[in-house]
């Protein structure tokens, strides 16, 4: 899951001209430390959500199979924390943008080699992330009732 929309209005790429924000590396680190804290705050929220939709199950008791579907909270968790502690928005990557600044306040990155490197890092956090919620799923329905 991308955090694209974690902001009501979708961010405006700004094209730099001249040198980049000293902190961006294509592949490694994209966002600052305003967007490293809204997606620690995003894995805390799906952390909760995912807790609480187990509880809920659990206290409703549902069938085991039916709890899977702590996995889909369990990978936006996943995925805000992964974010957060790579200093890497998923999404941005995958616009092409970057933010040191404000939130909302984004640069496009205009190199179409750093552009791939953050794409392939976008994959790599989407995986992880889904890897996770499969884990907490299994997890999830093989508990006792």
């Amino acid at each position: 899951m991308t955090h694209a929309s974690l902001s009501s209005a979708a961010p405006t790429p700004a094209p730099l001209t001249g040198s980049t924000p000293d902190e961006y590396r294509p592949g490694v680190c994209n966002i600052g430390p305003a967007e490293i804290t809204r997606r620690r705050r995003s894995g805390h929220i799906g952390l909760i959500v995912t807790v609480v939709v187990f509880l809920v199950l659990v206290a409703l008791h549902v069938p085991p199979v039916l709890r899977l579907v702590v996995g889909l909270p369990a990978a936006g968790a996943a995925s805000g924390y992964l974010q957060a502690a790579l200093k890497f928005c998923a999404g941005f990557a995958s616009k092409g943008v970057f933010n040191f600044g404000q939130l909302g306040q984004t640069h496009e990155v205009v190199d179409p080699e750093a552009h791939a490197r953050d794409r392939s890092r976008a994959n790599q956090i989407l995986l992880a992330s889904l890897a996770v919620g499969v884990v907490v799923a299994v997890i999830a329905a093989a508990l006792p009732r």
